[in-house]
């Protein structure tokens, strides 16, 4: 099993940043994606999540309306575009995917990307 995620880096405030999370190993149809994301001394917060076939999703409230999950069955890629970036959007962030029905209990996280908002 592997997620790989790419796309972190240094971006200004106000800008836009899209991360990646190739995955394979695993029947990505079958798993919610989800992306997390830890700030350095804090908590990780759970940021979106995007349902095994891409009919929901959901955003915490510090980053609705600024960041949106999409995933391409396909690829077997989830995405997630992050606009009008803040400082505080600073942290390392994770691609992870949480298994439903028969795969239900199967939890896979990829190693993170850093993305860094500053002027």
């Amino acid at each position: 099993v592997q997620l790989v995620e790419s796309g972190g880096g240094l971006v200004q405030p106000g800008g836009s940043l899209r991360l990646s999370c190739e995955v394979s190993g695993f029947t990505f149809s079958s798993f919610d994606m989800k992306w997390s994301r830890q700030a350095s001394g804090k908590e990780r917060e759970l940021v979106a999540t995007i349902s095994s076939f891409g009919s929901s999703t959901n955003y915490a409230d510090s980053v609705k309306g600024r960041f949106t999950i999409s995933r391409d069955v396909a690829k077997n890629t989830v995405y997630l575009q992050m606009n009008s970036l803040k400082p505080e959007d600073t942290a390392v962030y994770f691609c992870h995917g949480a298994g439903r029905g028969r795969y239900y209990g199967m939890d896979y996280w990829g190693k993170g990307t850093l993305v860094t908002v500053s002027s």
